[in-house]
């Protein structure tokens, strides 16, 4: 067990903060189960409401195709125009949606929520595939995971895989049953797309060396069609594109004598308890928050827990924290770029009118061009497999020159008053606070130099 709540906050929370106390792993469980009152101080859209954009810019991509059929110019020029504006107030709305997130990194009373969000959010990794969705991100995370991390794992798995954004990412709405009645009207649709099959079992539940076959996917991608969403952006089921009959996926047979979403449910609730699933979740949750090589016992406990619970999150949860091995000295991964900044906000307690008034250029050259650069753009990952976990991912020539200049020039902007060095030693590093880092941070010649150095420290970079 940790050796003080410190150590607790810096592995499953977000770090340790001069204005907020240290948790212990009892207060880390117990705030999942508080209303999510740091979502309402710094709020970020869900999609039902962020869809509203894509309503409004599928109307004007329609404008742009009418002038132009009718040799309107000037018209088509002009609704190309309000798209690009469109994209532009976008853009800044997902830098604001960004600041939100680092400020309840910085200012959460439940921090085990914060990281939970971003872990399952990496999990179910899904994006916008066009400009106008691109910051749609953010938006998914507040509607499909944040609200179900303190929930059965069959819950959220249903509420991120039948998402609209992660029926578009995965090209799922396209995707026409060979049997169905729209298939028999058009040979010009696309047919089958096995893409958002395929992840389900290969990434989300049972893994890539799961019990599965090229069968099962084919089966569970019949049984996903007719899974899309309409122009708003909402969730809808198109029946035409449904393939007709039962499907068998894992030996189990889905959709006889049922219809619409129903089956889909019932066959992603019952791979949601699988054993492999529940094995592959423990050991992704062991990686993520323990060591890159979680100890085999640790990935056993936390399964065990899983199976006897059917996936409640909760304990699966209390299970990583009880045992031993997550607390085994020389454990703790490096924090990935995002963690890092979020982390050093919560550290130095940036203030949230400093960081909500950043102008866009101030965002893009203290936060998302660092971010960048560090190796993980904002909200974009290469592909649905999301960010690696392995140290190496992050400890590169170039993300280390990244860490470390962004350490020494943006706390500044952040925080135009910088706390006293000495005693920042203690506020970030907390029980890992080393005499050589407090010797630095003394010798350092100015304020700027003295944080970098504290946040830049291999204590700080890890968790």
């Amino acid at each position: 067990m940790p050796t003080s709540s410190e150590q607790a906050s810096i592995r499953f929370g977000c770090g340790l903060s001069p204005e907020l106390p240290a948790q212990t792993t009892d207060d880390l469980l117990a705030g999942l189960n508080e209303p999510d009152g740091i979502a309402e101080r710094f709020p970020i859209e869900a999609f039902s409401v962020y869809a509203q954009n894509l309503e409004a810019a599928a109307r004007i991509r329609r404008e742009i195709k009418t002038a132009k059929k009718e040799g309107k110019t000037k018209r088509a020029i002009a609704a190309r125009d309000e798209i690009a504006a469109m994209r532009k107030t976008l853009v800044s709305q997902s830098h604001g949606w960004y600041a939100n997130t680092l400020l309840r990194w910085s200012w959460t009373e439940v921090p085990l929520r914060e990281r939970l969000a971003m872990f399952w959010a990496d999990h179910f990794t899904a994006k916008g595939k066009n400009p106008i969705i691109m910051p749609a991100a953010f938006p998914y995370i507040e509607e499909a995971i944040r609200p179900n991390v303190n929930r059965r794992f069959g819950d959220l798995l249903i509420a991120a895989v039948t998402h609209p954004l992660m029926l578009h990412f995965l090209d799922q709405s396209i995707s026409v049953g060979p049997g169905s009645a729209a298939a028999a009207r058009s040979e010009r649709l696309g047919g089958l797309n096995e893409n958002l099959a395929r992840e389900v079992l290969e990434l989300h539940t049972l893994g890539v060396n799961g019990p599965y076959t090229q069968g099962d996917v084919r089966q569970l991608a019949e049984l996903f069609t007719g899974l899309s969403y309409k122009t708003d952006g909402t969730f809808t089921f198109r029946k035409g594109f449904a393939e007709p009959g039962a499907e068998t996926v894992l030996g189990v047979s889905y959709g006889e004598g049922k219809t619409g979403i129903e089956p889909v449910v019932d066959a992603l609730h019952d791979i949601a308890v699988h054993p492999v699933t529940a094995k592959h979740i423990a050991w992704k949750l062991a990686v993520h928050f323990v060591s890159d090589d979680p100890d085999q016992a640790l990935v056993d406990h936390v399964t065990e827990r899983f199976v006897e619970t059917d996936g409640d999150l909760l304990e699966v949860y209390a299970a990583l924290l009880d045992h031993p091995a997550s607390w085994a000295e020389g454990t703790g991964n490096v924090k990935p770029p995002f963690d890092l900044i979020a982390s050093s906000c919560r550290a130095i307690a940036v203030k949230p009118k400093v960081m909500q008034n950043l102008e866009p250029r101030e965002i893009r050259r203290a936060l998302l061009r660092p971010l960048a650069e560090m190796g993980q753009p904002l909200m974009n990952p290469a592909g649905p497999d999301g960010w690696a976990e392995e140290d190496e991912a992050w400890i590169t020539p170039q993300g280390l020159s990244a860490r470390l200049r962004w350490a020494v020039s943006a706390p500044s902007v952040l925080r135009p008053k910088l706390p006293e060095p000495s005693a920042f030693v203690d506020t970030a590093l907390g029980p890992l606070a080393t005499e050589p880092v407090r010797f630095a941070a003394r010798a350092a010649e100015s304020r700027s130099d003295a944080i970098g150095l504290v946040l830049s420290s291999p204590a700080f970079q890890r968790r």
